[in-house]
């Protein structure tokens, strides 16, 4: 499979798993995840979903824990969106990029005081 083809593929899964999350699942416990970045294995048969979660340590776990029970039904709706021979696996993670941003931010500001 191309690179092309590979990169459009993740953009559209990752566009349409968003939309079904927001959409299509009522489970109060997922609160409002958003969807960072979606990658895809190359032979296509596993999908490493990274959410932001807003919330404390607890209602992240329960958010994700949420959202791995409903992967089933998430990518069932996902095969009848998109036109693929196979439908990859999904799995969910939580993104920490913005945790961990805010800390190198944080760390760059202590830096520059001390400079001062």
């Amino acid at each position: 499979m191309s690179w092309n083809r590979t990169e459009r593929l993740t953009e559209t899964v990752r566009q349409e798993i968003s939309e079904i999350i927001e959409y299509e699942l009522v489970d109060e416990r997922i609160g409002e995840p958003k969807v960072t970045e979606v990658k895809v294995s190359t032979d296509l048969r596993n999908a490493t979903i990274y959410v932001d979660i807003d919330g404390s340590v607890e209602q992240i776990k329960e958010s994700l824990n949420a959202l791995r029970r409903a992967a089933g039904f998430i990518r069932h709706q996902l095969s009848l969106r998109i036109q693929t021979k196979r439908t990859p696996e999904l799995f969910f993670q939580y993104d920490e990029s913005r945790k961990n941003a805010a800390r190198i931010e944080q760390l760059l500001g202590e830096e520059t005081e001390q400079n001062l």
